[in-house]
């Protein structure tokens, strides 16, 4: 933390610009060292300075330097920017010219890790610098921006406050039982207390749950026998040849994976082998990872052919999805209709066909239906956001809930004020209160060098 780190803010390739970005007690110092033009050092904060890189008496760039003076920086420290011409050659040439002079090559997500150590954002807001970066849809963003700007910190610190108060009242009743001028924290006002921030925040738990869609998307799996339209329902959706489409059973071998967005909301698609008996080790192979995805997918679209009776492998995957989320899709419905519709009147039905581009806008509208996708639109985006935060959010209410049964139970104070402290602390860790160096090294290592 006492040194001085560099790193190119900006993706490496051919552009208008591209972004070298210093931060340290000596990055002033260190820039002044190759930049011709004013002095860095006797500049205002946040002011933009033209000059020239400069090797020795080779000019290696034109360039506009940025100068923000510590502590209203990303970081806290002393940060300048450079900002060059758009190119590989040039970008790495100033980057090695900062290593030279006495500045080191940043850690992938170091900027921000340095941002969070120096107090001025918490873990929520640096995971949520992450989630801007990746978001692809408005909703992802939205919800990225609004953590970012620190309004689920402010949500999980009225948690904290609120238990804190309680241990507080606890304790006085505890340590000074003699002062009966003070309030008396009795069982019946810690239960109509306690009660309240279990509501809560089983209700934040809900909702994240709920909108974790927004971010993650819905993984949603293809599965079928052979032939009866898995593919073209595939390249349908995604509206081109994305798949392989043939009359031979077993074209598809392996999974084929493509994205949707239905109402601003992900849809992960993957086209499986058709599940069958085979001798072909390949297409075996397929057969066996399309019936190990059904477990982790969010929705399963099990395709059947109007034209057929069941058969006994479509008995069996409609066996083995029954109790997910699944849709079913009786696919070449402008051909006689020959499948018993009786023996599929508890599952989730739509008939199409792949004829045409329309044939699957039967299958998007049961899907916003499904997953309520056209109400996932909200003014609030104070969310959870990560199986991290929403294990310690479950923990946190789990305490509360054993602190809840104490009480019914006529427990000790003393002994329910361990569990309320247990919550406490597990809330404080969602927002990086309290972190360990592990947690912190996986966070910052997904990030990109330069942020």
């Amino acid at each position: 933390m006492n040194d001085t780190i560099a790193a190119i803010s900006t993706s490496l390739g051919v552009g208008a610009i591209s972004i070298v970005r210093v931060s340290g007690e000596q990055s002033i110092k260190i820039v002044n060292k190759i930049f011709e033009g004013t002095d860095l050092s006797k500049v205002q904060s946040h002011t933009i300075h033209y000059g020239k890189i400069k090797d020795k008496d080779e000019v290696i760039d034109e360039v506009l330097v940025s100068v923000m003076l510590s502590p209203k920086t990303y970081t806290t420290e002393d940060i300048v920017e450079i900002n060059c011409h758009g190119g590989i050659s040039t970008t790495n040439k100033v980057l090695e010219l900062l290593l030279t002079n006495g500045a080191r090559l940043a850690e992938k997500g170091e900027f921000t890790k340095r941002s969070f150590l120096n107090g001025r954002i918490d873990l929520t807001q640096s995971e949520a610098v992450m989630d801007l970066i990746q978001s692809k849809t408005n909703n992802e963003r939205k919800l990225a921006i609004n953590n970012i700007e620190g309004r689920l910190s402010k949500l999980i610190k009225e948690f904290r406050e609120n238990i804190t108060d309680l241990i507080s009242h606890i304790e006085v009743n505890i340590d000074y039982p003699e002062y009966y001028d003070i309030e008396i924290m009795t069982t019946e006002k810690i239960r109509e207390i306690v009660k309240k921030q279990i509501k809560e925040l089983k209700y934040l738990i809900k909702e994240s749950e709920n909108k974790e869609i927004i971010k993650t998307g819905i993984k949603t799996i293809i599965v079928g026998r052979p032939n009866v339209g898995k593919s073209s329902i595939l390249n349908n959706l995604l509206e081109y040849d994305k798949a392989i489409v043939t009359d031979v059973e077993g074209t598809t071998r392996d999974i084929v994976e493509g994205n949707i967005y239905i109402e601003g909301i992900p849809l992960n698609i993957i086209d499986t082998a058709g599940i069958r008996q085979t001798e072909d080790i390949v297409e075996r192979i397929g057969v066996e990872k399309s019936l190990s995805l059904i477990e982790d997918a969010d929705l399963i679209l099990v395709v059947l052919n109007s034209n057929e009776k069941l058969t006994k492998t479509d008995r069996e995957i409609l066996e083995k999805t029954k109790d997910k989320t699944s849709i079913v899709i009786i696919n070449k419905n402008d051909l006689e209709a020959k499948i018993e519709i009786e023996e599929l009147k508890d599952r989730n039905i739509i008939t199409t066909n792949t004829t045409s581009l329309k044939g699957t806008n039967s299958l998007k509208e049961k899907i916003k239906e499904m997953f309520n996708l056209d109400k996932i639109e909200t003014k609030d985006y104070t969310y959870l956001t990560n199986a991290r935060q929403l294990s310690l959010a479950r923990l946190s209410l789990k305490s509360l809930e054993e602190s809840l049964k104490r009480i019914e139970e006529n427990y000790p104070l003393d002994i329910i004020e361990l569990d309320l402290k247990s919550a406490f602390d597990n809330l404080g860790k969602i927002i990086g209160i309290d972190y360990s160096d592990e947690i912190i090294d996986n966070l910052f290592k997904n990030f990109c060098v330069g942020k």
